[in-house]
């Protein structure tokens, strides 16, 4: 059965979709961006400070279903500019510092709301 997961210490939805769905067993988050709870967009931060606000928001969300960082499968990140690479993965690294999960990271085009990255994760419950 599909448990919905929704907390206030996560920007809300921004469209039709859930801040996370669960199973019996795994947690799906939805993409998050550098949006701050409070709906202050950090569109225009270092790609350090707006993957450390997508990681604080998916890590709030995980918290909300029961699980942890530690908990996370894999994780999709999202990068507007690919060169942002390298300064992505040292704030990530900080998130994930022990057996840290498999990861896909993917330069697009564009992101919602002009943000420079979109982190989703699956986690194991």
């Amino acid at each position: 059965m599909k448990e919905i997961i929704s907390t206030d210490d996560a920007p809300a939805a921004v469209g039709a979709y859930s801040q996370a769905t669960a199973t019996d067993d795994l947690v799906f988050t939805a993409g998050q961006i550098p949006l701050t709870p409070d709906g202050d967009m950090l569109d225009g931060a270092a790609i350090d400070v707006q993957t450390e606000q997508a990681l604080e928001n998916l890590e709030a969300v995980l918290t909300e279903a029961g699980v942890g960082m530690d908990d996370v499968l894999k994780v999709t990140v999202y990068l507007e500019d690919i060169d942002d690479f390298e300064a992505m993965n040292t704030t990530y690294e900080s998130f994930f510092e022990t057996e840290p999960p498999a990861r896909s990271a993917v330069g697009v085009d564009e992101l919602p709301k002009g943000a420079g990255v979109e982190i989703e994760a699956i986690a194991a419950k």
